[in-house]
């Protein structure tokens, strides 16, 4: 099955979680970047990227190239920001309307989720859910554990 993971990450979190997966299932990976480069941190991080949620932003992304259709199974994976998905995520579904797929979706989040699952779920409307799966500061937990963790959900997207 030929899959592909498709992130966003702010911190390195969804971006690790797409490595272990890049490992555990053969995949070719997609870091989806936004044209504002800019860091933020402390409190300046919160207050914008939950600025960004409540005001529904979609920020511009950098051009990226991928074929989605050449995929059997697209992972997507997201931040949580304000209980949602990030706005880079959202521009990203937005931009690219993947329907008729295969698709498992994946968050990173620093201890509460919310309904930003749920959320995620409706921007990719029109496609089979295969799994899904939310991570909590993957960078930074047990490595051993993670790597097990997403072995066994790899395994079950692959069987399903």
């Amino acid at each position: 099955m030929k899959t592909a993971v498709i992130y966003y990450s702010f911190e390195g979190n969804c971006a690790k979680t797409a490595e272990l997966l890049r490992e555990a299932l053969k995949a070719d990976v997609y870091e989806i970047k936004t044209a504002d480069t800019k860091k933020r941190t402390g409190f300046a991080k919160y207050a914008w990227g939950g600025s960004q949620v409540i005001t529904r932003k979609k920020p511009e992304l950098q051009p990226y190239s991928i074929d989605v259709n050449a995929y059997d199974l697209l992972i997507l994976g997201t931040p949580v920001w304000a209980g949602s998905p990030a706005p880079a995520m959202v521009s990203f579904a937005d931009k690219t309307k993947i329907a008729g797929k295969k698709i498992a979706l994946f968050c990173c989040h620093a201890g509460g989720k919310g309904k930003a699952m749920d959320k995620f779920k409706a921007l990719f409307p029109g496609n089979k859910l295969a799994g899904e799966i939310d991570f909590v500061n993957p960078a930074s937990g047990n490595a051993g554990e993670l790597k097990q963790k997403i072995a066994e959900w790899a395994l079950n997207l692959t069987s399903s």
